[in-house]
């Protein structure tokens, strides 16, 4: 694996046991920030699945584990509806001193205070969603759950 990919880790595993759950086998699905693609790669079939990174180290990776992926920031050039959309945001707070504008940061840095991602996410997710489809963001003890509840 490159080492500018985020490689898997017990936060993958958890997003890949909750999504097999949800998933249906018509369900169009997207995963945003799909590093490695483990995660989209290991899902049950669907009817279509769709997955987006910024890195292109990421992307890279995710192709080549057979994953239908596309370098954008979110869903950005994206036009279709998904049943499910699927994301583990980059989450640490990272003030701008701290930065190093590198790839793998780009799954790391959640903005300084950790949710600036996460509140970019949420508020394109109605643009995502099918008019019954699901998310499932995966949250970090670092961020919250006020984020979500104060956002949606």
């Amino acid at each position: 694996m490159h080492d500018q990919v985020y490689p898997p880790q017990e936060d993958s595993w958890l997003l890949l046991r909750a999504a097999c759950k949800w998933i249906r086998p018509g369900d169009k699905v997207l995963e945003i920030g799909t590093g490695s693609g483990i995660v989209a790669a290991s899902l049950p079939p669907c009817h279509l699945l769709v997955a987006t990174d910024i890195n292109p180290y990421a992307v890279h990776e995710a192709y080549a584990r057979g994953v239908p992926v596309i370098r954008t920031t979110m869903n950005m050039g994206i036009r279709e509806c998904f049943d499910l959309v699927l994301f583990n945001p980059p989450y640490l707070p990272t003030p701008p001193s701290e930065r190093c504008d590198d790839w793998l940061e780009c799954a790391l840095d959640g903005g300084a205070d950790g949710n600036e991602v996460i509140r970019i996410f949420i508020a394109l997710l109605p643009g995502m969603l099918c008019v019954s489809g699901s998310a499932l963001l995966l949250i970090s003890s670092l961020n919250g759950t006020g984020i979500v509840g104060s956002i949606c």
